[in-house]
């Protein structure tokens, strides 16, 4: 069967997904002058333990952002950085970092 796909977005039935995460690989406007202030991560997929995203309790999500807080403490290099959680911040912190850009209310 042709499927959405193959109608909407010209993609076969028989299509196989590939990833491809060599980064050297990105071409087009990415400008290599420009400095690199911050990174947002986003978590679109499950965690072992945790399911996804919408469907879980809030104890749950407390749980994620201990795992995740946890482990970003282990970046390093270019990775590393500091979490900020977005409840129990102090209110100087996080007009700082509206004014910063960084986050958005």
């Amino acid at each position: 069967s042709s499927g959405i796909n193959a109608e909407y977005g010209g993609i076969s039935a028989d299509a196989k997904h590939t990833s491809d995460m060599d980064f050297s690989k990105i071409t087009g406007n990415v400008n290599p002058e420009a400095p690199e202030h911050s990174t947002r991560i986003r978590v679109g997929r499950s965690i072992d333990g945790f399911g996804l995203s919408p469907g879980i309790t809030k104890e749950q999500r407390v749980g994620v952002e201990k795992l995740f807080s946890s482990a970003s403490k282990k970046f390093e290099g270019e990775l590393a950085g500091t979490y900020y959680p977005l409840t129990g911040m102090e209110e100087s912190v996080r007009q700082q970092l509206v004014d910063d850009h960084f986050l958005f209310v």
